[in-house]
Order: structure tokens, then sequence, then C-alpha cells
């Protein structure tokens, strides 16, 4: 592995991380997940299995550790591999026809629904939901803003971080 690229995406994974901590909550402990946008960012930049492997390992751990969520420490653990290997096969279907900011935040979009809709299976099937809400209860107040909210910061993110890559030679995939 790329000593360069497992900086970048060291880097990726602890600002998202921040930026997760940090993040107020919603709705009954849930919060928009800026990791997950870190993680999708990694993604697009570095697409390779291991680079996925190792994004949804450590976005995993960490939204495990800085979580509020009742219970959310294991659903983030199954969220977090799911949603990078669907990102990633996506993301690969979508690279051959369009690499852009576009093509970048409808991923962002549907892989935020993907990982809100695992973490809320995981969460209710071994914990059960806080407050006793249900799924689309939670689903409609948190995971549809946080998706809005991820793909915002996509669009804001995505062009920044490719043109600082290409300004530091670390090796992007071609456009």
């Amino acid at each position: 592995m790329n000593t360069k690229i497992l900086v970048s995406l060291a880097m990726l994974v602890g600002i998202g991380a921040v930026l997760h901590a940090v993040m107020p909550p919603i709705f009954l402990g849930m919060k928009p997940d800026m990791l997950l946008v870190m993680m999708f960012l990694g993604i697009v930049l570095f697409p390779e299995k291991k680079n996925v492997f190792v994004l949804a390992l450590a976005t995993g751990i960490v939204s495990a550790l800085t979580t509020s969520f009742p219970g959310g420490q294991v659903a983030n653990m199954i969220d977090k591999p799911i949603t990078a290997f669907l990102f990633f096969a996506l993301f690969l279907a979508v690279k051959k026809f369009n690499n852009s900011v576009f093509s970048a935040s409808i991923l962002t979009i549907i892989g935020t629904i993907i990982s809100g809709s695992v973490f809320l299976g995981a969460a209710l099937v071994l914990f059960g939901l806080p407050g006793g809400a249900s799924f689309m209860a939670l689903f409609t107040a948190v995971v549809l803003p946080a998706t809005a909210f991820n793909t915002v910061a996509m669009i804001i993110v995505y062009p920044i971080v490719q043109s600082i890559l290409k300004r530091t030679k670390i090796a992007i995939p071609q456009q």
C-alpha cells in the first residue's frame, strides 16, 4: 500500500472523526455522519479494494467510538463495511460513464441511504430503537436530512480535496 495514499486516507478519517464527534444530535441521539462523507471521498479518490477495506475498518471503529446512539457501537461496525463495499461497487459501475462531482454526489445520496438503512436495521434487530421510535420515523427524521447534509458536504469538499491531491502529486484516479 502506497504510504502517501495511506496517510491521505488517515487524514480523511481523522477529519471525519472530528466532524462526527462535534456534530450535534438531530433526533434521539442520532446525528449526520460526517465520517461517512470522508469514507466516500476516500473511496472515490483511491478506488482499490485494499483502500476500501482499510477505510471501512477505520471508519467503523472511529464511528463506534464517537457515536451517541444507544447500541450504535455494534451497528456502526456492521454498517460501515457493508456500506463501503456497496458504495465501491456502485462507484466502479458509474466510473465507466462519468467521474465527476455530480456522480460523487449522487453516489453519496445512495450511500448515505444505504448506510442509514443498514445502521437502523442492525440497531433495530440487535437492541431496538431508542424511545420506541419506528424505523420509518428515524429514517425520515435523521437519515433523509443526513443524506441532504452529506450530499452538500460532498459537493463542496470533493473538488477541493481533488485539487489538493493533484497539486501535491498524490496518485488519484485518471479522469
